[in-house]
């Protein structure tokens, strides 16, 4: 089966610094990869370049078997790739349903199955704030829009950096609970988080990155019960 994205032997620098090292992963669709590593280790910038914000110094990078190294990040977006980033990007000064709306969009094949509607019904939350200012919301609910403005794209690929950085025990349970139902619908999703055990509950697959080099790779639950593996990558 082809993959959604791959990267292969993808390297990145930023001026004199050597990020990514070779580095191969891949996403299948209706998969669930977890990106992991310690603070540093290359696992933004992989995101970054794997999208097109950062220009790849070297190897390269496919969308369903289709070279699309150095593709534009809103090319990428309108092949099937919703972003989450980290710092959630919304914008402060337009409403939650203006942040919403103005992303809407069918996805690559013509479908609609991710409407205001649905997203609202996920997220409760905005539907209680829809006139509210994107710097009206808490941590949590500028997440929750983050999120919902990228399902608003109907995306076959679905990116989550950090997504629960910073938000409390509660909100971050719901978030957790909400990339359950996404993975449900069958959209693929590439997720980094610092919690490396709800990563790999909440994934098919994972790769661990250490200096910008893939150290770890396969299934989920197989690196889940590696524990010396995870406590010398990881910490955990």
């Amino acid at each position: 089966m082809t993959a959604l994205l791959a990267a292969h032997d993808l390297h990145a620098r930023y001026g004199d610094s050597h990020v990514l090292r070779g580095v191969s992963v891949q996403v299948r669709a209706g998969r669930s990869l977890g990106l992991l590593g310690r603070n540093g280790m290359g696992k933004t910038t992989l995101i970054r370049t794997l999208l097109g914000y950062v220009r790849a110094a070297g190897g390269s990078v496919a969308w369903q078997g289709r070279a699309l190294t150095g593709a534009p990040p809103e090319k990428m977006a309108r092949l099937g790739i919703g972003y989450v980033p980290e710092g959630r990007g919304i914008f402060p000064n337009l409403s939650v349903r203006e942040n919403l709306v103005m992303t809407a969009r069918a996805g690559p094949g013509g479908e609609r199955a991710w409407t205001l509607e649905r997203v609202l019904a996920t997220f409760p939350r905005l539907a209680e704030r829809l006139g509210h200012g994107g710097q009206q919301l808490s941590g949590g609910e500028q997440q929750m829009l983050s999120i919902g403005r990228a399902l608003l794209t109907n995306p076959l690929l679905l990116i989550l950096d950090e997504a629960t950085e910073g938000l409390a025990p509660l909100v971050v349970a719901e978030i957790w609970r909400t990339v359950a139902e996404i993975r449900a619908t069958g959209i693929a999703t590439l997720i980094v988080d610092r919690n490396a055990r709800a990563v790999l509950a909440h994934t098919d697959d994972a790769v661990v990155l250490e200096k910008g080099r893939v150290v770890l790779a396969g299934e989920s639950q197989q690196l889940a019960e590696d524990g010396p593996a995870l406590e010398r990558y990881l910490g955990v």
